[in-house]
């Protein structure tokens, strides 16, 4: 780890003033790698500038943020107390504290953060709301009540609220109640998926199967992505007696998550109901692979094992579940029956005889009311529940789980992508990491990368990608130790672009745009003819344009000096500093614009550039021209299928419905599912 501090230090040489970091450039950066879900590279920057400064309190504050997407409670915990200690009056500290303490169910401390944050702002939307989930999962119910009402006073059009108020009145057993919020959050927004979910939950609850299926039917049509709602559409169609239905939806969850435990585990009891007893021994092979404490997958496999006939590897399952569960009778009645079949009378006797004596244990403590037998028409257990008797019930998510998701408090996740919106599809960039998406296995090839590759001068293969990666601990550290050995050869050779590019790429990924930006700029000095360089030069001004657009609190006055020194802005170009200080989007866009036009001047058959500069054009609402080179990257390429999802948007735009639609339709066969839920939604 030392070695690993020594290579940011290495970095952040350019940041120095004599001995002193430049602290306000390092959380700049720190702060771009966390709106870029870079959380591990985040941290060693904010480490950085606590090092440098230990008496700020911003830098414990964002550090504290990375930790929590990191799902490190604890440690966003701390790094909070230790921004309050520097700042007292830092409100959203508290509020992201009150978070972390919620998640390890410390709901006192969470209460008094949201208090703290209610006295500064008796209005917030979110403490409201989460003193209202807190006091629920307290079993609070009244206060929990009297927050959410005051919530639903101040905000009537809020559709979350509602859906915790109906999660309240159903953890209070009054479905009525809760039927009537959750009508009212779908009457609200009938494109929030998670409404379809709860309401269709609450339906199987009353065992109203048919209103169940429908909602669930609804919710997966708005986010087919959502395993959850494939796993509760399997139990009630499992209730319905439609083992066909239920199996094809945990397949459906395993094509989504193939190492989905719960999936796994009703899958292997369901095709072991309908004697499929290789492929059912498979999924409990998956499923002690992560969980090999799981004694009812070890149950389970050995009695599919003992069906054909691998009596050794049944006993061993059975072994392991005995010495866990001594008191296990079915158990032993079971390993009697496997020791029979390998002539072992004595050991039979003496398994039989052990489950008689608990057999009638048992018995006597149930007429004794001393334990709970189980209910005939118990088709379910939860995820937590170790009682080995259950073995041959379907599981179910647990209710903490659920809550999570019916609680689902907005200060989770990036606040703009919580409502449905009808969002573009990622921009393309080159890079050296792509994020795997099992679902969509598209191959995407430019020969100029290609090219690239073929040249040898980076340590990576390059490729290009619309599904960015982040980076993990050892990449980054190779990262920072590349930038200085990089600067080394440059320092020797400063009339290579390849260098400069390679750096620049170093940089980007590093999230350290400015550096990287002026990387690209020298390499497309150096050879005017750089198409690589021009595009993703293009892509960090995108970058850097996303974070002044959606963080509202993103530091400009960083930014507008960063911009004085942009590549291409002279002082007497009328593109000056001075007018990115008046119109800072404006130089952005057309600097954006401007890159993309020499690449396609440069290699007009290079497809992703297009895209680029019609998602550029979209969002200056300019949908005709944003058209236009979709049907150029189109014409090039026939199965482009996000530049198809892309124009349907641009279509609907300009109330082209029509030929939008043909598109959505062409998006989603090509595996673009977001498609048909904008299809179901324009087709209304």
């Amino acid at each position: 780890m030392k070695k690993f501090i020594f290579f940011v230090f290495l970095l952040l040489n350019s940041l120095l003033s004599v001995a002193q970091i430049n602290t306000d450039r390092v959380i700049l950066i720190g702060r771009n790698s966390l709106y870029f879900e870079d959380y591990v590279l985040a941290i060693q920057y904010f480490n950085q500038a606590i090092k440098a400064k230990p008496y700020l309190a911003e830098p414990y504050f964002y550090r504290a943020i990375a930790k929590y997407y990191l799902d490190d409670y604890k440690g966003t915990e701390d790094d909070c107390t230790l921004a309050l200690e520097r700042n007292p009056f830092m409100s959203k500290a508290y509020q992201l504290r009150a978070d972390a303490r919620q998640n390890q169910n410390n709901y006192d401390g969470a209460l008094e953060d949201y208090e703290k944050t209610l006295e500064v702002y008796p209005n917030d939307k979110f403490a409201l709301i989460n003193m209202g989930i807190v006091n629920i999962q307290k079993k609070d119910y009244d206060e929990a009540e009297k927050y959410l009402n005051t919530l639903l006073k101040s905000y009537p059009t809020y559709t979350q609220g509602f859906l915790s108020q109906g999660a309240l009145y159903q953890e209070k057993g009054d479905t009525v109640q809760a039927f009537n919020s959750y009508n009212q959050a779908i009457k609200l927004d009938k494109y929030l998926p998670q409404s379809y979910s709860m309401r269709g939950l609450l339906y199987y609850y009353k065992k109203d199967y048919d209103n169940a299926i429908k909602d669930l039917d609804e919710a997966i049509r708005l986010d087919p992505l959502m395993v959850g709602n494939y796993i509760n559409r399997g139990l009630v169609r499992y209730s319905k007696n439609d083992l066909r239905g239920a199996m094809a939806d945990y397949d459906k969850v395993i094509d989504l998550d193939d190492n989905n435990i719960i999936a796994r585990f009703n899958r292997g009891l369901l095709r072991s109901q309908v004697g499929d007893d290789n492929r059912a021994i498979a999924d409990f092979d998956v499923v002690l692979k992560f969980e090999p404490n799981n004694y009812m997958a070890y149950f389970n496999r050995s009695l599919l094992k003992n069906n054909i006939g691998d009596y050794a590897g049944a006993l061993d399952d059975l072994n392991a579940v005995l010495a866990e569960y001594p008191e296990f009778y079915h158990g032993f009645y079971t390993r009697a029956e496997i020791k029979r079949r390998q002539n072992d009378m004595k050991g039979a006797e003496r398994d039989i005889a052990y489950a008689r004596s608990e057999e009638r244990r048992k018995s006597k403590e149930l007429l004794a009311g001393q334990t709970d037998e189980k209910s005939d028409n118990e088709k379910t257990r939860e995820k937590s529940d170790k009682d080995i008797d259950k073995f041959n019930l379907l599981v179910v998510a647990d209710k903490a789980e659920e809550e999570k998701s019916k609680y689902n408090n907005d200060a989770r996740g990036r606040i703009q992508n919580k409502a449905v919106r009808l969002d573009l599809e990622p921009q393309f960039i080159v890079s050296y990491y792509e994020k795997p998406n099992d679902l969509r296995r598209f191959v995407y090839y430019s020969q100029f990368i290609d090219a690239m590759n073929k040249k040898n001068v980076l340590a990576r293969k390059l490729r290009i990608t619309n599904s960015e990666g982040s980076l993990n601990e050892l990449q980054i550290q190779e990262h920072f130790k590349s930038i200085d050995d990089l600067s080394k050869r440059i320092a020797t050779q400063p009339a290579d672009a390849d260098l400069y590019f390679a750096r620049a790429m170093d940089y980007m990924l590093v999230q350290d745009f400015s550096n990287s930006i002026e990387d690209f700029n020298k390499a497309i000095s150096i050879d005017p003819k750089f198409t690589l360089a021009y595009f993703n030069l293009a892509v960090v001004y995108t970058k850097q344009l996303n974070l002044k657009e959606n963080v509202p609190e993103y530091d400009r006055k960083s930014e507008q000096a960063d911009l004085a020194t942009l590549g291409g802005v002279k002082k007497d170009d009328p593109m000056s500093s001075t007018s990115a200080i008046l119109n800072p989007g404006k130089i952005e866009y057309d600097l954006i614009i401007k890159n993309y036009n020499k690449v396609v001047e440069l290699n007009p058959e290079f497809i992703y550039a297009y895209y680029n500069r019609a998602g550029i054009r979209y969002r200056q609402n300019d949908f005709r021209a944003a058209i236009l080179d979709y049907n150029e990257a189109i014409r090039r390429d026939a199965e482009f299928a996000e530049a198809y999802y892309n124009r349907g948007l641009a279509r609907f735009q300009v109330k082209d419905k029509n030929r939008a639609l043909d598109d959505m339709r062409k998006a989603g066969e090509m595996g673009v599912v977001e498609a048909y839920s904008i299809i179901k939604r324009m087709t209304e």
